[in-house]
């Protein structure tokens, strides 16, 4: 294994694990999700770069596009359960009481 996929091999096992042990916050979760997304992308890129195939040279740009969905998506929904519950604490939520 190269440095260069040790090292994004790495970001995205430290974005998995903030995700799973750090789940406090809504926020610090969507950061750790923006961390694997944004290590992805670099990863995936570099692959592109790589191969020297044109035909994969929209994939990095696609997953970049979906990322960008989801920050939206998730930043609306912090929002709406911060304006709901008063916080953005995950053990305040519960599907059951909706």
């Amino acid at each position: 294994m190269t440095p260069v996929h040790f090292a994004f091999s790495t970001a995205f096992i430290l974005g998995l694990t903030g995700l799973t042990f750090h789940r406090t916050h809504l926020l610090s979760a969507l950061l750790c999700l923006e961390g694997m997304m944004l290590s992805l992308f670099i990863a995936l890129s570099l692959w592109t770069l790589q191969s020297g195939s044109t035909c994969f040279s929209v994939a990095p740009m696609l997953l970049l596009a979906f990322s960008a969905c989801e920050a939206g998506a998730g930043l609306a929904l912090l929002v709406a359960t911060a304006r709901t519950h008063g916080t953005d604490r995950l053990q305040n939520l519960n599907l059951l009481q909706c």
